[in-house]
């Protein structure tokens, strides 16, 4: 494989007050970078869009340091080492790591893992056998820790997270309800994926009635990944002793300020609700297991997926503020390669 001199990567160059646009981002042209001991030059296939990458463009104290101004963005890869200067990693394996918005990159630290292409399109290692696949396992297993019988409501359901956490609570025997926009979303979410039913939050008046109509049991854990008024629909309600998975709050994360809603803390007072933040690399000892155990699912049906990929470097801004806004359809990815 002929590697260019030159290859292009997405900078922050400005911090958005309120929802990103596209001048928050600059397409760069650089030279491409030589690997040097212990490292590998990767030539990225697929790019991960993710929630949480918008709290990484704001200058605020958090679980990990924000992007720098004329930084590459962060972001998941997955690709295919060109050269290689690092003993364990050989020219043309694949492999996943947070390599950022870019088409090379130097990789070599302790999280750069090999993928097996032959268990999945390596597409995955971004999605259902990554990071968002992980979060859904450990959230839900973990942190919701749902029983037989349950009902488990997941918001965003039809997202890279929501969808799988969705099928894992089926595959434990639990009564799956998801919450998503559009009818299109919810059919999928019901017809492909298999849950009992789906709320399209954006054609119901009353969010509380939907919830007792799909939940005549009430709800027993929620996997929350959006925040705002659908949180708040479902915690009014949850069952005594009821568990909340906290994994995002997408419907926040461009606002400029806090929003008024429900004060529910005598609510989980009251019926003993247990409410847990969890961030997937709290639980990254237990990955082996897990994703043996995800990768049996998916061989045997029990655990399908759905991708939403757009083409080039260079679309990778628009495409992560429709993510933002719910305009993706399932696991969204930039394919580069």
């Amino acid at each position: 494989m002929t590697i260019p001199k030159t290859h292009r990567r997405v900078v922050l160059v400005r911090r958005p007050p309120g929802e990103p646009v596209e001048a928050d981002f600059r397409v760069e042209e650089v030279p491409v970078p030589e690997p040097r001991h212990g490292e590998v030059l990767v030539k990225v296939h697929y790019l991960s869009l993710d929630p949480y990458q918008r709290g990484r463009m704001r200058d605020a104290a958090s679980y990990a340091s924000p992007v720098g101004l004329g930084e590459v963005m962060t972001g998941g890869t997955v690709g295919e080492v060109v050269a290689s200067q690092h003993p364990d990693f050989k020219v043309g394996d694949i492999v996943e790591d947070r390599l950022g918005w870019q088409e090379y990159a130097i990789g070599g630290g302790p999280a750069l893992r090999k993928v097996d292409p032959s268990l999945a399109p390596i597409s995955t290692a971004n999605g259902v056998l990554g990071m968002p696949g992980m979060t859904a396992y450990f959230g839900l297993l973990h942190v919701g820790q749902p029983k037989p019988g349950e009902t488990v409501v997941v918001s965003a359901a039809s997202g890279a997270v929501g969808q799988v956490v969705g099928q894992i609570a089926r595959i434990m025997g639990c009564r799956t309800v998801g919450i998503a926009g559009g009818a299109k979303k919810c059919a999928f979410v019901k017809d492909e994926l298999g849950f009992d039913a789906c709320i399209d939050y954006k054609a119901e008046k009353d969010l509380d009635a939907a919830l007792r109509a799909a939940c005549p049991n009430g709800p027993d854990v929620y996997f929350d990944n959006v925040g705002g008024e659908i949180t708040d629909a479902v915690l009014r309600n949850i069952n005594f002793f009821g568990r909340v998975a906290l994994c995002g709050s997408i419907s926040q994360y461009n606002a400029t300020g806090a929003s008024m809603g429900p004060r529910l803390l005598g609510t989980f007072v009251g019926k003993r609700v247990m409410a847990r933040g969890f961030i997937v690399t709290d639980f990254a000892q237990y990955y082996g297991p897990a994703m043996r155990q995800m990768g049996e699912w998916i061989r045997d049906g029990k655990l399908k997926y759905r991708e939403d990929i757009v083409e080039g470097i260079d679309k990778a801004p628009r495409a992560f503020i429709g993510l933002l806004r719910g305009e993706n359809f399932g696991k969204m990815l930039v394919k580069l390669a």
